[in-house]
C-alpha cells in the first residue's frame, strides 16, 4: 500500500514542473504547472496574479539555449516549446503596443506599458529622434521622482538615471530642462506616433533599434 502511494506521488511529481516568470517591474512570479500545460494556462495565471484584464497587448517570451528569443505560443504545450529542462524561466513583455494609449482603461495596463517603454529605451530598442528621446526620458524622470524641486534636485540630478545605452551630457541637460518646465511626453499624439511606427495595434510588434544622436 505504502509503495503504491509513493509510486503515485513520484509519477505526479514527474508530471509537474516549476516555472519562473520575470515581470516588467523585475519581480518574479513562480508557479508549478503540469508538463502538458499549454501557454494559455500560464498566461492566464500571470494575468490573474497581476489583475490584468487588457491582455491582448502582452505575451510571454523565453530564450532558448542558443540565446534566441521566442514568444510562447499559447495553443501549444509549454514543455514542448522549451528546449531546456525545467525549471523554466520566461518573462512577461508587451508584445503589441497599443495604437491609442489614451484608450487603455486600466491603470495596471498603462503602468506595464510604461515599464516596457522604459525598458526598450534603456536597451536601445525604441527608434526615435534625439529630441523625442529627451521627451520620453523626461517623462520617465517625472514618474520616478515627481515634479522638479530645486531643493531636492541639484545640478546634474538627471545624470544619476540611465535612460539609454549611452547618451551625451547635452542630452542629459535637455532632459532636465524638459523636466523642470514640466513638458512631459505623455501627450497622446506623440505616443500614437511612436507606437504606430513600432507597428502598433493587434498585428504589430515593438520597434527594434534606437538612434540617439
Amino acid at each position: 500500500m505504502l509503495s503504491r502511494l509513493m509510486s503515485s506521488s513520484i509519477r505526479s511529481l514527474d508530471r509537474e514542473c516549476n516555472c519562473t516568470v520575470r515581470l516588467l517591474d523585475d519581480s518574479e512570479y513562480t508557479c508549478t504547472i503540469q508538463r502538458d500545460a499549454k501557454g494559455q494556462y500560464l498566461f492566464d495565471l500571470i494575468c490573474h496574479h497581476l489583475n490584468l484584464l487588457e491582455k491582448d497587448y502582452f505575451g510571454i517570451r523565453y530564450v532558448d539555449p542558443d540565446k534566441q528569443r521566442h514568444w510562447l505560443e499559447f495553443t501549444k504545450s509549454i514543455a514542448k516549446q522549451m528546449k531546456s529542462q525545467p525549471p523554466f524561466t520566461m518573462c512577461l513583455r508587451v508584445k503589441f503596443y497599443p495604437p491609442d494609449p489614451a484608450a487603455l482603461r486600466e491603470e495596471i495596463t498603462r503602468y506595464l506599458v510604461f515599464l516596457q517603454v522604459k525598458r526598450d529605451l534603456y536597451h536601445g530598442r525604441l527608434l526615435c529622434k534625439t529630441s523625442d528621446a529627451a521627451l520620453l526620458a523626461a517623462y520617465i524622470l517625472q514618474a520616478e521622482i515627481g515634479d522638479y524641486d530645486p531643493g531636492k534636485h541639484p545640478e546634474g540630478y538627471s545624470s544619476k538615471f540611465q535612460f539609454f545605452p549611452k547618451h551625451s551630457e547635452k542630452l542629459e541637460r535637455r532632459i532636465a530642462e524638459i523636466h523642470k518646465t514640466e513638458l512631459i511626453f505623455m501627450e497622446v499624439c506623440l505616443l500614437v506616433e511612436y507606437f504606430q511606427s513600432c507597428g502598433g495595434g493587434r498585428g504589430g510588434t515593438c520597434a527594434v533599434g534606437m538612434l540617439v544622436q
